[in-house]
């Protein structure tokens, strides 16, 4: 038996012991904007997702240069998929443990549940909740009717910020939740796939608790560092399938692209969430809202991310710049480097003290002096805009289950010079956001 990477987590805070046999009960991460698998919250600066072969690998081969434009890898988990004796299916993170029969390259590309070895011990940094020791962080209730009702899902984490989805007409649903509307989605869409599975292999009954368990990746929480995160996620290149790909799922992917922006501008959105700070709720939008935008549309959508319900934030507009003209050039630089697939996140916090500030200034400006001047205050504030602190900004790669490199995992196919599909996409982006930019000035 051998402890594989896991362990890595110790040194970002996480207190590992080898004994009590308590696990990390996994909780649903509220910011999940787009994406098919489940993220989960494994801690405060830590998520995990479901394991593939080909991403781990990747993670574990980014060139240095890249690694800031990615979500730390910290290493991997066995999920567990337990039945309590109410009903209940919690999923609860242990140290992952390998046989050492098991080789690395007989591992498949999606890992299928399998018995667990053995138990160890995790705490979480930043939580102070522990397997059977706390109420459960995620419940689902094991019928087949609850199945298709969302409301069995349910988690002691969430957000204080209400979410609301926008329909086809831009118009703001009734319906407020704490979770974004697709985070609630993947998981649980993740919880039935994972209980079909279970069922299949005779190793969940609805009568007696019983467990399998399926390995997770640990990466970095890379919205942890704000307050009021507003996430963009779009999918990155002018071609999404791998090489790998089925004829029938090539072809599946090309006309998506086809009959997307993928196709004209080598992006599309697949997710997103903008803080407003008129309503204090987050606005969403899905993938299926992403497919269908128009070259104007995608300009539209870009400048309905930047703006907060109050104002558009030209502040963030050289930030985002600065970022991506950055990763232009990292990637322009990874020869044979294909990132079919994979997304690319944008960040920042909808309520920093810029914002608050900019309230305040408003508010004040209905108290002008009666010969229209503005108070002293609000003209000194006005002087020293130009000299407050550029806003926090972060520009991150995700999802490499497609990628390939010369070399990769003896991939039959080498691709020459820099994956200027995705190179495309960024400059799309640069050219969008700089027009925006010049336009209100």
């Amino acid at each position: 038996m051998c402890v594989c990477q896991t362990m890595e987590v110790g040194k970002h805070g996480k207190n590992v012991s080898h004994t009590g046999g308590r696990g990390v009960l996994l909780e649903p991460f509220i910011h999940q904007v787009g994406g098919h698998s489940s993220m989960m919250r494994y801690d405060d600066h830590t998520v995990c997702k479901p394991l593939i072969t080909r991403e781990q690998r990747f993670y574990e081969s980014l060139p240095p240069e890249m690694k800031e434009f990615t979500p730390e890898y910290k290493g991997m988990v066995s999920v567990c998929f337990e039945g309590d004796s109410d009903g209940y299916i919690n999923l609860v993170a242990y140290p992952y443990v390998e046989s050492d029969s098991l080789e690395q390259d007989e591992t498949p590309e999606r890992d299928q549940p399998r018995r667990k070895h053995s138990r160890r011990s995790l705490n979480r940094s930043g939580s102070g909740s522990e397997h059977k020791e706390e109420k459960p962080g995620l419940v689902f209730e094991s019928t087949e009717s609850s199945i298709q009702d969302m409301g069995s899902l349910q988690s002691s984490i969430h957000s204080d910020v209400p979410f609301q989805m926008l329909d086809g007409n831009s118009s703001v649903s009734s319906e407020k939740i704490t979770f974004n509307p697709w985070s609630l989605r993947c998981h649980k869409q993740q919880l039935s796939r994972m209980r079909s599975e279970s069922k299949e292999r005779k190793l969940y009954s609805i009568l007696q608790k019983a467990e399998f368990e399926c390995k997770f990746l640990l990466l970095e929480n890379v919205v942890h560092h704000f307050k009021f995160p507003c996430v963009l996620d779009l999918k990155m290149g002018t071609r999404q399938h791998g090489d790998d790909a089925s004829e029938e799922k090539a072809a599946r992917q090309m006309k998506k692209c086809e009959q997307s922006t993928s196709a004209t501008l080598g992006v599309r959105v697949c997710g997103m969430q903008v803080y407003q700070l008129d309503t204090g709720h987050y606005l969403c939008r899905n993938k299926y809202y992403g497919r269908g935008l128009s070259i104007e549309g995608f300009r539209s959508a870009l400048y309905q991310y930047l703006h907060n319900g109050v104002e558009l934030r030209k502040d963030l507009f050289e930030p985002i710049l600065a970022k991506l003209r950055s990763l232009k050039a990292v990637l322009e630089r990874q020869a044979s480097y294909r990132f079919y697939s994979s997304s690319l996140l944008i960040i920042y916090d909808g309520k920093d003290s810029r914002s608050e500030t900019n309230i305040e200034r408003r508010a004040e400006t209905c108290l002008k002096q009666a010969d229209g001047s503005l108070p002293e205050g609000l003209q000194d504030a006005s002087m020293t805009e130009s000299l407050t602190v550029q806003p926090k900004v972060d520009v991150r790669m995700i999802d490499f289950a497609h990628s390939t490199f010369k070399g990769f995992r003896d991939d039959p196919t080498v691709h020459d010079g820099p994956d200027m599909g995705y190179v495309f996409g960024l400059e799309s982006l640069v050219n969008i956001i700089e027009q925006m930019r010049d336009e209100n000035k």
